[in-house]
């Protein structure tokens, strides 16, 4: 298992009402996470994190690590508050785009083979607010623009429910497929958030089955939530069997890319929130190898869910009898 960590999350971050943690440069978000047992991969921010290409390699050398993807932000610039790939504006609409090639282009230039975004801008709150078919068209357009692109460099698209808006326009899984295969999937993929699959009501291993299944790539985000707001969470707080059988699935369908840490420490120690994450994934693999490959899928095979769960209650909760 290959862990990162989105780089923001290791500085100051805040929320309405509180700053949390001190603010770091670069270097100092690196030289913390390379203290982080089980941690070999940064996933970093275009354009707010992202140095000339040589100081990036130098910062990666210096502390062993991997870039894991470029993450690209088309929500934070003023232009973009209504939507940026969605904007009724042409030309805030190329300016999106130009960030995703831009992306693209860097994340070449040092050694990364994916960039992912997650268009949280893009979205609605009100009714009569937008026309949907317009900024489908323009999704599509947008997308199929930037996968032309360096096409060697997957774009993974990551979908969330919401925020910034009430409503995004690509919130789920099964929208996103449908987003990836109206642009055309040469060069597109699904980043599948545990968190986001969560609060959006979603089942995080079956639309990982549903992505695979459509033959698209994965790139994946580990936290957990309570169902009901995007709280980024460290791993398994609140949905361990869940994350277990995400985990579980993911093997399955042979997966075996990054998991990539999009969790917020806030008022917990910054270094021991992302080991907690690490240390309860490499314990779930670790039961994972021991179960065997095929125990789990015999059991689900069978349909027995009462037996099922026997097995559960004892080789993965450890409640013996």
């Amino acid at each position: 298992m290959k862990l990162a960590v989105i780089t923001g999350f290791l500085g100051k971050t805040k929320d309405r009402f509180h700053e949390y943690n001190q603010e770091l440069d670069l270097d100092g978000k690196f030289a913390l996470l390379a203290s982080i047992p089980g941690y070999s991969g940064v996933e970093v921010v275009y354009p707010y994190e992202t140095p000339p290409a040589a100081e990036l390699k130098k910062l990666l050398g210096k502390y062993g690590l991997e870039v894991a993807a470029i993450n690209v932000n088309v929500k934070g610039e003023p232009e973009f508050r209504n939507g940026g790939l969605t904007s009724l504006d042409p030309v805030v609409r190329a300016k999106a785009v130009r960030f995703l090639k831009e992306a693209k282009d860097y994340a070449a230039s040092v050694g990364a083979d994916k960039v992912t975004c997650c268009p949280l801008g893009d979205g609605y709150e009100f009714s009569f607010q937008y026309d949907y078919a317009a900024a489908w068209k323009h999704l599509v357009e947008a997308f199929a623009e930037a996968a032309a692109h360096r096409p060697e460099i997957t774009l993974f698209i990551e979908y969330k429910p919401s925020e910034t808006r009430g409503r995004c326009f690509v919130d789920s899984a099964a929208k996103t497929v449908c987003l990836v295969r109206d642009a055309g999937t040469k060069g597109l993929g699904v980043t599948l958030d545990f968190g986001h699959s969560v609060y959006g009501g979603e089942n995080p291993a079956e639309s990982a089955a549903l992505v695979h299944a459509s033959g698209l790539p994965l790139y994946i985000h580990i936290n957990d939530n309570d169902g009901k707001w995007d709280w980024d969470y460290f791993c398994g707080t609140k949905h361990y069997i869940e994350y277990v059988e995400f985990l579980w699935q993911l093997r399955r369908i042979g997966y075996s890319g990054w998991y990539t840490s999009d969790t917020s420490p806030t008022r917990w120690d910054v270094a021991g929130t992302f080991e907690a994450n690490a240390r309860l994934s490499f314990k779930i693999e670790r039961l994972l190898d021991k179960l065997g490959a095929e125990a789990l899928g015999a059991l689900v095979e069978k349909g027995d869910y009462l037996g099922t769960w026997r097995f559960i209650e004892a080789k993965i909760l450890g409640l013996g009898e």
